[in-house]
């Protein structure tokens, strides 16, 4: 199978959204001439034009506003935000109008809207540019969560995301779209379905659930502890709302353990939720108490060597888990 970028495979699920229905378009800050921000691909302009790739002005909650009016008027648009720290200026459109509007008309209305941003850290951009969000947003019913890890992932619930009648959040991370790995990806159209996981590498001592680039940084931990004789089964939910509780439960049923590894603030994370409904629904399968693993609760430092320190790594993550097993 082909290999491709995380960025080139989410331009390519465009591409091919946008060539399927032309009732598709993006609008958002620098994503015409200047060819989207983090991916600079000016061939979706090129063979598009500035009707289907709008450059907005810089407000986020009228683009969201825009974005929402189109929708409702049989358009579907993708609305770039280019960071997630940037939705709170577009708040009272995401949540009492987009995820609520469709309620509100008795379900006679669709809102086929995508709202495509990015979280970041690791990227030296500070307290105002490095935000996890997305427990936020699964707090409000009527907004799907989207968080992909890979080019593979991302491509297919891009084109989900696109082909759905109801508002879509879709949150990518910084370094997965500026890095520059590659992963595989089919050449023939599919698309992944929400509320689906991946069990991205099976184990029988602790489930790994684990969010967006903690997912690779948890692959790399499984391998240390290979090492040490510890299997841990690495889950990604890919989509946080909905959720997919059975691919969790039957993990933890298998494992006995559970630890939940975020980039968000560990106060608030949504790795709580997860937490919740293992202790609702499979309190029984545990065999110690669970764990969670984000980052501290502080702004995120500019400082490398600080946000080095603030945000999981693969020897936190080796640490919880060897702590576990020991319990």
């Amino acid at each position: 199978m082909r290999e491709i970028t995380f960025g080139e495979a989410m331009v390519e699920a465009l591409d091919e959204e946008m060539e399927r229905d032309e009732r598709v378009f993006v609008m958002g800050e620098d994503v015409g001439r200047f060819g989207m921000i983090y991916v600079a691909n000016r061939a979706l302009y090129e063979k598009y034009g500035d009707k289907r790739m709008r450059d907005t002005p810089i407000c986020e909650n009228a683009i969201v506003g825009f974005a929402l009016g189109a929708a409702i008027t049989g358009m579907r648009p993708v609305a770039e935000i280019m960071f997630c720290d940037l939705l709170t200026l577009a708040m009272e459109q995401i949540v009492n109008q987009v995820a609520k509007i469709r309620y509100m008309f008795g379900g006679n209305i669709k809102v086929p809207l995508v709202i495509l941003t990015t979280v970041s850290g690791l990227r030296r951009t500070a307290a105002q540019h490095s935000q996890h969000l997305e427990a936020w947003f699964t707090h409000i019913p009527g907004l799907k969560v989207v968080m992909p890890s890979s080019p593979y992932s991302v491509k297919g619930l891009m084109k989900t995301a696109i082909r759905d009648d109801n508002p879509v959040l879709i949150l990518d991370h910084q370094m997965l779209l500026r890095l520059g790995a590659k992963g595989p990806v089919p050449e023939e159209e599919y698309l992944l379905p929400f509320g689906q996981a991946e069990v991205m590498r099976e184990g029988k001592d602790v489930t790994v659930v684990a969010t967006s680039l903690m997912v690779s940084r948890a692959l790399n931990a499984a391998q240390e502890l290979e090492k040490q004789g510890i299997q841990i089964e690495v889950i990604d939910p890919r989509t946080l709302s909905p959720l997919d509780k059975d691919t969790i439960l039957t993990s933890v049923e298998k494992t006995g353990r559970l630890l939940i590894v975020h980039q968000a603030c560990k106060t608030g994370g949504f790795g709580g939720e997860i937490a919740a409904m293992v202790a609702e629904e499979g309190f029984d399968y545990l065999v110690s108490p669970i764990r969670r693993l984000g980052s501290h609760d502080v702004p995120v430092p500019f400082s490398p060597i600080l946000e080095d320190f603030v945000i999981p790594n693969e020897e936190k993550i080796t640490k919880e888990v060897l702590a576990m097993v020991e319990e």
